[in-house]
């Protein structure tokens, strides 16, 4: 099974938003080859995680050094990815510098399409949380310029919408 192939088995399972899911599904149905790459200019998917410590309310945000906004972890998927879940783990691994986080089970948590500085033109975003082991200490990795635990009510405070939705629907299913 490709990354491609994983892709749209964990979009059609997914229950939530169903016009973002279908334009997720279309995406890859018109680009079945480079769909899921950086070089796609019409855009691609990418895979990111929200770093959670549910024992101490809190969430783990990167301050990205491009965009220059608290985001979660996440970015483009790489060859050695078999599986979505698997790009957004690694992600969130190497951003976060925290060995042993697991991803929330049931699959992603959100979809998020966000425009993009070119050449690429947007980011199908697949949201996932990941669990942080108890007393995670957080290093910061070259990706970001910050790396900060954030409790749950001071999110809106630092970022945008999509990161307060992500952090919402974690919520929920925590």
């Amino acid at each position: 099974m490709t990354l491609h192939d994983d892709a749209v088995l964990v979009l059609k399972a997914y229950e939530g938003q169903p016009e973002l899911r279908q334009a997720y599904l279309d995406h890859l149905s018109a680009h079945p080859e480079d769909g899921m790459w950086k070089a796609c200019t019409d855009g691609h998917l990418t895979a990111s995680a929200l770093v959670v410590d549910p024992s101490r309310g809190q969430v783990l945000l990167t301050l990205h050094k491009k965009l220059q906004m608290w985001l979660q972890m996440g970015g483009h998927c790489e060859p050695g990815d078999l599986t979505l879940a698997d790009a957004a783990l690694r992600e969130a691994t190497e951003e976060s510098g925290i060995p042993g986080l697991t991803l929330l089970p049931g699959g992603p948590v959100r979809l998020d399409r966000h425009p993009i500085p070119g050449p690429c033109t947007r980011h199908l975003d697949t949201q996932y949380a990941a669990l942080a082991p108890a007393d995670a200490v957080a290093a910061i990795s070259d990706e970001s310029l910050d790396l900060r635990w954030f409790p749950y009510d001071q999110v809106a405070d630092v970022a945008d919408e999509s990161v307060v939705r992500l952090v919402e629907a974690t919520r929920a299913r925590l």
